[in-house]
This record gives C-alpha cells, structure tokens and sequence, in this order.
C-alpha cells in the first residue's frame, strides 16, 4: 500500500472508515495467504502467550490481527482525518493532559499495538511540545522513503534508530523547551522482540537502552502508553503515569515498564505487529511452561 502511488491516493479519497476497511479487507485475504511463514509464527506466539484460549478462538484472533494490520496501513493516508475525539477517546483525559503540561522533558513509550503512528499525530496535536519519533524503518527503500515523509507530517522530526540515534535524540532533549520524545520499544532483532521482556532473563537494549541512558541525562520522564483499535476506525488511547528515572532504581523502572507494555501486547496479541516477527517458544522454553502456569493458577 505504501509504495503504491494509485492505491495510496484511492485510500486518500475514499471516506477515512471505508479506506480502513478495504486495507483491513485487502490484508486479510491477499495479503496473509502469501505470508504463510508469518501466520504460522504469530500462531505459535500466541498459543505461548494466550495458552487459555482454545483454537478456534486463536484462529479468529488472527483474523483479527490481519485485519488491523491492513487497517493500520490504509489509515497512513488518513491520519489527519483520525486525530480526533469522534476516532480516538482516552482514558481519564484530564488526567493525561495535566500530565503533558508537566515542565520537564518527557519520552513516551509504547509497542507496535493497534495503530502506533495515529498514536503519535495525536501526542503531537495534544501538546505544543516539540517533538521527535525514533522508528525502525521498512527494509523496501520506496516504502521506507514515503514512511518518512508521512510520519514527519504528523510526527515532527523523524529518525530512524541508527547509531547516530543517541547524539540525535540528546541534542533534542537538551536544547529544546518542553521536549518529546515518542519511541516504539518493541523493535524485532534477529527473530526476537527484546522487549517486553515476558519474563525472559533480558538485558535493556536498543531504543530502550538509549531510551534509559537519555532520561537520566536530560531529566526526562517515561510515560507509557498504548493506543488500541475498539471498532473499525476508532481507537482508545491508554496511559501509565509519568515514572521519574532520578526517583527510581533501574530494575523497579524496567519492571514497571515491562509490566503495562507486556501485558498490553498480551491483552491486544490480535493487534500487535511483532507477533510475526519472534519464536518465543524457541527463544524461551521456560516462558512457554511460565504462562501456561498463570493461566492455570
């Protein structure tokens, strides 16, 4: 959809909910009959993750899941026309905008659910905080290049997590007022996500390590936070409050995180992208025994 400039512009003209709908419907039955390798992999990560679910309800969780990826896609076109209170609610609203006037610099953090880049047009068009986004780009060029240039419309400066990120992101953090910073945490490496943790013995790494390393730096605190699909095109924004790294110890940072983020990839796993992108039972035997025990418990 991306890197085709017809499709594009028809998604663009077509109404914001019926544009969604045909990506939904496009990648639901195009798309997943030709990435079988990947719908067997999210089969098996959701049977370690939701081992309580029989198949016949995993199997209609994955249809799900394709839907809102062909959705999440469709709705790049019209992010503009979602970044509003008729697509997306919030939970305790007031709250979460008492929270987004706080003087102090502030990096949201949050994982591939529902649709991350609505989520980032509508931090920016709830705050007058100069923003930055770190993102992973596409490995296709055509698409990577036309991702930029829609994420920087609604995003604010973009970057990519290069090994530059870190000076990058530094240089934001420290010489503007107010500033942002939205990073996506759940970035796939060598078939794993490295975070959430799920309970696998894992060191911070990536977006989060330089996440954890900046805040400290520049006085920043982490404000978790998710936006899901509820029903077609229309979303629900939830939030953790604000965690301060100079009022916590690392670990009891990093267990707080893991804990709102994994259990929202766990409640939303027909919304998150990375359910392709893992082996969780080759990676972590043990995690397999681990849920099946909670569940069971």
């Amino acid at each position: 959809m991306l890197s085709n400039p017809f499709l594009f512009t028809l998604l663009r003209i077509l109404p914001a909910s019926l544009a969604s709908w045909l990506g939904g419907w496009l990648s639901a039955n195009v798309a997943r009959r030709s990435m079988k390798l990947r719908d067997e992999r999210a089969r098996r990560n959701l049977a370690v993750l939701r081992p309580e679910l029989d198949q016949a309800t995993q199997e209609r969780m994955l249809t799900r899941r394709w839907f809102n990826l062909g959705r999440t896609m469709a709705e790049l076109a019209n992010v503009d026309r979602l970044v509003n209170d008729r697509h997306v609610t919030i939970a305790d609203e007031a709250a979460y905008r008492e929270a987004l006037a706080s003087p102090r610099p502030m990096i949201f953090l949050t994982t591939h659910i529902g649709n991350w880049d609505l989520l980032a047009a509508h931090l920016k068009a709830s705050t007058d905080r100069p923003g930055l986004g770190v993102y992973d780009p596409p490995d296709n060029a055509a698409q990577a290049a036309m991702l930029k240039r829609a994420r920087e419309s609604y995003m604010g400066e973009a970057i990519t997590g290069s090994s530059g990120a870190a000076r990058a992101i530094l240089r934001h953090l420290s010489e503007k007022e107010r500033p942002m910073l939205y990073i996506l945490v759940d970035e796939r490496r060598d078939r794993q996500v490295w975070f959430p943790r799920f309970g696998r013995d894992l060191e911070p790494s990536g977006n989060l390590s330089i996440a954890l390393r900046l805040a400290r730096r520049s006085n920043a605190r982490f404000l978790p936070f998710t936006l899901a699909r509820t029903k077609g095109a229309h979303f629900h924004l939830d939030w953790h409050p604000p965690l301060d790294p100079k009022a916590m110890e690392e670990a009891e940072l990093l267990d707080a995180i893991d804990a709102y983020l994994g259990k929202a990839c766990i409640d939303h796993a027909d919304q998150w992208l990375a359910l392709h992108d893992m082996d969780l039972a080759a990676a972590s035997p043990a995690l397999v025994a681990s849920r099946s025990e909670q569940v069971a418990g």
